[in-house]
């Protein structure tokens, strides 16, 4: 039970609760009132003083008591709630001996309490509520973690602090109510993904929403979760991309389409991957990889311009400038001025990790050319690439979705996104013939165990769609939560998703 949990502090907030309600005091009230917010009814009173209107502004607050203070027959007590703090000021000549008693012996740091008056000032000036009324509207059995002084807005004040990573996500919402600076994070996300949303709603893209369990997983080269669904017998997987569907709808006239939601991807845990995560993929018709390679550079300024007002972020303690242009790196460029390995001239599987043996890097034996220029991207470009990169011109083999590039079978159409010494995002000239995908699909299925997570399915059905016709189109897919670590400063996803995934703790003991 619950109850056999609670410290013995605790079962002292239960007593109190028990005792209310033998008192007939709900300690969860239905109803609940708020004519203001603390910051509002803050404005309020100041307006009124400044244009010398002495009609008293009577309001009603809620939110969660930080402080309680108790004097004699006064007592001072501070509320958070979702716009700032406010001080409140009881004093037992207007409340009467009863109220000021309940105030007394029932009420609690981290209680949330409903109070009612008007706005006056302080003889040392803090704008604060008269009480007149107020009650209780949730007991807290389990208080808030230990306060420590922190300066805020210049003044010394007590506020309860959590530092500890694995308590923070794990009790997302005890970390969400001691810790302001969390709250913004999610304020930023939030404001991130509206802007996104609004630049293509601007740029006339439509939303759109695909499934989530489908019976053939493909769009990306991860390892699925795989589900039963009991009544039609039938093994379903978690989608690890939008972008067959979405192309699907090429095929069907809808010309720029656009989806922002979950992927999932059974694969490891770090600070930059958690198996359930958001991704924003866009297709638009009759555009091409350098488009959305333009496109993306404004989108993303915008976003950074619309959530925190300019275009200059610092990261892990560099600054970077997301506006336009964007450096543009040839990824055959890239890793032969990093490495001194021409990928061009070694087209096979042995002799690209022949050659990275001489010198002197220790590809894992037997991979297919694909992991292995892969490997090159990872260790050797990303981490340097702190300003916005474009590394573009994949080869064709880790790219089984992407068009040729014109007079060269070997390349693609392809771009990824790094900021930050991360990948942001990945794009394609999409493929849309039909025969070609198919024999894609085919060698991708030769060149890769049956368990290694870059095997693609093939996907009849989307084949089938391709048949029908597909527009030229330019694809495009971006990791939010990267996105929004970016904005925010922070170096782990988890810092950035609310309920990340965790190791069970019975797992770890």
């Amino acid at each position: 039970m619950l109850e056999d949990s609670f410290s013995e502090l605790e079962q002292t907030r239960l007593a109190k609760l028990h005792k209310m309600q033998e008192e007939g005091i709900n300690p969860y009230p239905t109803r609940a009132e708020q004519t203001h917010t603390s910051l509002k009814a803050i404005k309020a009173f100041e307006i009124a003083e400044s244009d010398n209107d002495e009609t008293p502004i009577q309001v009603t607050l809620a939110g969660r008591l930080r402080a309680l203070r108790p004097m004699g027959k006064i007592a001072f007590a501070h509320i958070d709630d979702r716009e700032g703090r406010v001080q409140l000021f009881f004093r037992v000549n207007d409340l009467g001996e009863e109220k000021m008693a309940e105030l007394d012996e029932y009420y609690d740091l981290s209680d949330f309490i409903q109070a009612s008056g008007y706005m006056f000032r302080t003889r040392r000036g803090e704008v604060t509520l008269y009480v007149e009324d107020f009650k209780m509207l949730a007991k807290a059995l389990r208080p808030l973690p230990a306060a420590k002084d922190r300066v805020v807005d210049g003044e010394v004040v007590r506020h309860a602090v959590l530092s500890d990573p694995e308590t923070r996500y794990r009790q997302r919402y005890v970390d969400l109510a001691v810790n302001p600076d969390v709250q913004e994070i999610f304020k930023i996300r939030a404001a991130t993904i509206s802007a996104l949303r609004r630049f293509l709603d601007d740029h006339e893209f439509i939303e759109v929403e695909t499934p989530i369990l489908q019976p053939i997983y493909g769009g990306a080269a991860a390892r699925p979760f795989v589900t039963h669904h009991n009544q039609l017998h039938q093994d379903l997987f978690l989608r690890i991309s939008f972008e067959l569907y979405l192309k699907r709808l090429l095929v069907g006239g809808l010309e720029r389409v656009y989806e922002i939601g979950r992927d999932f991807r059974n694969e490891g845990v770090s600070f930059k991957h958690n198996p359930e995560f958001t991704q924003l993929e866009f297709y638009w018709a009759y555009a091409d990889y350098l488009e959305v390679m333009n496109l993306t550079e404004q989108m993303i300024a915008f976003t950074a311009e619309k959530v925190l007002g300019k275009t200059k972020i610092t990261f892990d303690g560099k600054e970077i400038d997301l506006a336009p242009p964007w450096q543009r790196i040839e990824l055959r460029q890239g890793i032969l001025d990093a490495t001194g390995i021409d990928i061009e001239e070694y087209k096979t599987d042995e002799s690209l990790e022949a050659a990275m043996k001489v010198k002197g890097l220790k590809p894992k034996p037997g991979s297919p050319r694909g992991k292995l220029i892969d490997t090159l991207i990872a260790d050797f470009l990303e981490p340097n690439c702190i300003q916005p990169t474009f590394l573009y011109n994949y080869p064709r083999d880790i790219s089984p979705l992407a068009k040729n590039k014109p007079g060269d079978p070997t390349i693609v159409e392809r771009f990824e996104g790094f900021i930050g010494g991360m990948e942001l995002c990945n794009a394609f000239t999409e493929l849309n013939d039909p025969l070609d995908q198919e024999q894609r699909f085919l060698e991708l299925g030769r060149a890769y165990e049956v368990e290694d997570e870059e095997r693609h399915p093939m996907d009849d059905d989307y084949l089938n769609a391709l048949s029908y016709g597909m527009p030229p189109a330019g694809g495009f897919g971006i990791g939010v939560d990267r996105l929004v670590m970016l904005l925010s400063g922070r170096r782990s996803i988890r810092e950035v998703i609310l309920f990340p995934h965790l190791r069970s703790l019975t797992e770890e003991e």
